[in-house]
C-alpha cells in the first residue's frame, strides 16, 4: 500500500514561519482547525486542533482518530483530547499564553466561531487566515516535487484520451474513463476549494455547445453537469459527435497537491474558427509566460492578457461570454485549487519565487470552448512549467 508522510523538517519549517508572524503581531499562538491548514502544519487531516505557540513546540490535540493522527503526524506532541472545552486549560498547563490567539476566520462558520469565543471567553480572537494563505503560497522544493508527481500522472492520462474517445459516447462516459485513469494512479480525493460555496469535483469534459453553458462556478467554462442538484457543471449527458471541440480541463491530486491542466481534442476535424482561437490561446500563454518573473504584479499579467485577446479580435469571448465572464486569467494551486496568487485586475501582489499557479487563457463561443491551461512555478529568472501533456489539438478519426 502506498502511503506518504510529510517529513518533520518540512513541518518544522512551516511552523517556524508562522511563529515569526505570531511573534510580530503579539499573538500568543494560533489555533488551526480547518483540515487543509491542519494537514499543512501537522501532516494529518484527522479531526483535531493544532495549537502553534509563538515559540516552542506545537500541540496536536486529536478527537478522532487519535491512533491514526499519531502515525501520520511527525509532531512530537500529539494528545488525545475529546472535547475542545478543555483546550484553554490544557494550553495553560503546557505553559502557553492564551490572551490573544489567531483563528482561520475566513473559513470558520459564524456559529462555530461563537462556540470558540465562548470556550476562550478571556481570549482575544484574531483573524490569521490571510497570513496562513500567504505563507502557503510560497512552495518549498519538497512541495514542488509533489506537484510535479501530480502533473506526471495527469500527463499520462491525457496521452490516453485518444484511446478513450469515440463518437456516440456521452461526456459523462468520457469523464469517467479519464477520472478512472487518474484514480487508479493515486488521485486521492475531490478537489478542495477555499472559497465559500465553490464546490468542485475533479474537472470538466465539455463537448461542443455544452462548453458555453454558464454555471455558478468561478471559472471561464461551465457545462451542464449531470444534474442541477450537486456540482452542476462539467460533464453531462450530451452525446459527443464529430466536428466539435472537446474541452478537457481537470485537476490531478496526488498526496494532496493539485495541478490544473486543460487540453483540446476532437473527432474528425476541429472547426477552423475554434482552431484559430486555440492558436490565439497558445500565443497568449507564450507571451504571458515570457513576461512572468519575480517582481511582476499579478494585475499586470491579467491586463496584458486582455490586451492580447483584443489584438486577436477575440476579447468578446475571452474567459467566458457576456455577464458570465470571469475576471482573472490564472490562479494559485497547491493543497487547494483557489490559492494565491490570482492574476486579476486590482491585485497588485508582486510575484515571488516559489509561487505555483495555473495559467488558463480560454475562449468561449456559443458552439464550444477552447483554451489551454498549465501549472507553473515561479523561478528565479522566469517560469518552470510542471505539466507537460502535448499541446496539439488531438483529433481521432470519426466513425
Amino acid at each position: 500500500m502506498h502511503t506518504h508522510s510529510t517529513p518533520l523538517s518540512e513541518i518544522q519549517t512551516r511552523i517556524r514561519a508562522l511563529q515569526e508572524h505570531l511573534a510580530r503581531e503579539g499573538l500568543d499562538g494560533a489555533l488551526i482547525i480547518h483540515h487543509t491548514n491542519l494537514y499543512y502544519y501537522s501532516g494529518t487531516s484527522q479531526s483535531a486542533h493544532l495549537f502553534v505557540p509563538n515559540t516552542g513546540e506545537a500541540m496536536l490535540m486529536v478527537r478522532k482518530s487519535f491512533e491514526r493522527a499519531r502515525q501520520e503526524s511527525p509532531l512530537p506532541v500529539v494528545l488525545d483530547v475529546q472535547s475542545p472545552k478543555g483546550i484553554p486549560a490544557l494550553l495553560r498547563e503546557y505553559g502557553h499564553g492564551t490572551a490573544a490567539i489567531g483563528l482561520e476566520l475566513d473559513i470558520i462558520p459564524f456559529n462555530t466561531y461563537g462556540y470558540y469565543a465562548k470556550i476562550f471567553s478571556d481570549t482575544t480572537l484574531t483573524d490569521i487566515s490571510r497570513t496562513v494563505r500567504q505563507l502557503r503560497m510560497i512552495k518549498s522544493a519538497y512541495e514542488v516535487d509533489l506537484l510535479l508527481a501530480s502533473a506526471k500522472v495527469q500527463d499520462v492520462v491525457f496521452a490516453e484520451v485518444p484511446a478513450m474517445l469515440r463518437a456516440g459516447m456521452t461526456e459523462l462516459e468520457l469523464a469517467s474513463l479519464f477520472e478512472a485513469g487518474m484514480r487508479r494512479r493515486g488521485y486521492s480525493s475531490g478537489c478542495k476549494m477555499r472559497a465559500f460555496n465553490q464546490d468542485f469535483f475533479m474537472g470538466n469534459v465539455n463537448a461542443g455547445a455544452s462548453g458555453a453553458v454558464a454555471t455558478y462556478f468561478d471559472g471561464p467554462v461551465g457545462g451542464t453537469g449531470a444534474s442541477p442538484a450537486n456540482n452542476p457543471h462539467g460533464a453531462g449527458w450530451k452525446t459527443i459527435v464529430p466536428g466539435e471541440p472537446i474541452f478537457i480541463d481537470y485537476t490531478c491530486i496526488i498526496d494532496g497537491y493539485t495541478v490544473d491542466q486543460t487540453r483540446m481534442f476532437c473527432i474528425g476535424s476541429m472547426p477552423k474558427k475554434m482552431r484559430a482561437a486555440y492558436e490565439a490561446a497558445l500565443s497568449i500563454q507564450e507571451r504571458l509566460l515570457a513576461a512572468i518573473r519575480p517582481g511582476v504584479l499579478c494585475e499586470d499579467v491579467y491586463l496584458q492578457a486582455l490586451e492580447l485577446a483584443q489584438s486577436h479580435g477575440l476579447a468578446e469571448h475571452f474567459m467566458g461570454s457576456g455577464k458570465d465572464k470571469v475576471r482573472f486569467v490564472g490562479h494559485g494551486v497547491g493543497l487547494e485549487l483557489d490559492e494565491l496568487p490570482i492574476f486579476a485586475q486590482g491585485l497588485k501582489m508582486p510575484l515571488e519565487k516559489g509561487m505555483v499557479f495555473a495559467l488558463e487563457p480560454k475562449f468561449v463561443f456559443p458552439d464550444g470552448a477552447v483554451g489551454i491551461e498549465n501549472t507553473h512555478v515561479v523561478a528565479e529568472d522566469g517560469v518552470r512549467t510542471l505539466t507537460g501533456a502535448s499541446e496539439e489539438i488531438i483529433c481521432v478519426p470519426g466513425s
